[in-house]
């Protein structure tokens, strides 16, 4: 595998962890059976994304850049879909975050 086909299933691991992360929620603790099986099959998706693209590339930068995705991308849907606080230290944590995460793929 390559490593831009690496890079594609880890960003797309990432959005679909936020997914989860959406469907973990709207299972209300694994009450709502639908929600709860969607939440599952997300998890499986998102491992398997995850394995396969940590067979190329170099484990600590991809998981920051997977975890920073999955971060921020969970904090921008609980804001726009859940009216969560934008508070501003919020969002410059956030945005450290992301300079984090471009920092470390940046210099791999």
């Amino acid at each position: 595998m390559s490593q831009s086909l690496a890079w594609l299933l880890l960003v797309i691991s990432g959005a679909t962890d936020v997914a989860w992360a959406l469907a973990t929620k709207k299972s209300a603790g694994f009450s709502e059976p639908v929600w709860s099986a969607v939440s599952l099959v997300l998890l499986v998706i998102f491992i398997a994304l995850l394995t396969k693209a940590l067979t190329v590339l170099p484990l600590g930068t991809a998981y920051a850049v997977w975890t920073g995705i999955g971060a921020v991308g969970s904090l921008a849907a609980g804001i726009l879909l859940f009216g969560e606080s934008t508070d501003a230290v919020r969002l410059v944590f956030a945005a450290v975050t992301i300079l984090g995460v471009v920092g470390l793929k940046v210099s791999s």
